[in-house]
């Protein structure tokens, strides 16, 4: 496909695991868009939440615009994010669960519109954390072994 990542949050997959995943346009304006076309954008600490029907992403940092002027954005200001109807619907559902949150994975250009991941995830405990990384490790030193062995 034709898409380019703006901004990646590589903490969310460590400290969530991912139960499902949606494509979400982003309202922006003028300024929000070509910063984040610069990828001045920082999603650590951002969430999204559902209020009155409509979704909305938070925290989440996009630098003002190096030419900017007077109507230069504010770079913390919250985001509504564009779902269809019945993914809103899902989303109010499944959100209400208890220890569900919505995450923003990454950002991305997609056909010239600015997209955004979010995914709906699940905090993991401490030991969760510990087995995943056992298991990456894993991973890797056999696929290192296989590598040696070709040689």
């Amino acid at each position: 496909m034709n898409e380019s990542v703006l901004a990646l949050n590589r903490q969310a997959s460590h400290s969530y695991e991912f139960l499902e995943r949606f494509e979400a346009g982003v309202v922006l304006t003028g300024t929000e868009v070509k910063s984040a076309r610069e990828g001045l954008i920082n999603l650590r600490d951002a969430y999204a939440t559902v209020r009155s029907g409509e979704v909305w992403l938070l925290n989440c940092h996009i630098s003002p615009f190096s030419h900017g002027n007077f109507a230069n954005h504010e770079p913390m200001r919250p985001r509504k994010l564009l779902l269809r109807r019945d993914e809103i619907r899902k989303l109010i559902g499944r959100t209400t669960e208890r220890g569900l949150t919505l995450v923003p994975v990454r950002m991305y250009l997609k056909k010239g519109r600015i997209k955004c991941e979010i995914a709906l995830a699940r905090g993991k405990k401490t030991y969760d954390k510990r087995e995943s990384e056992r298991r990456k490790t894993i991973e890797k030193e056999a696929r290192q072994a296989v590598r040696e062995r070709s040689r």
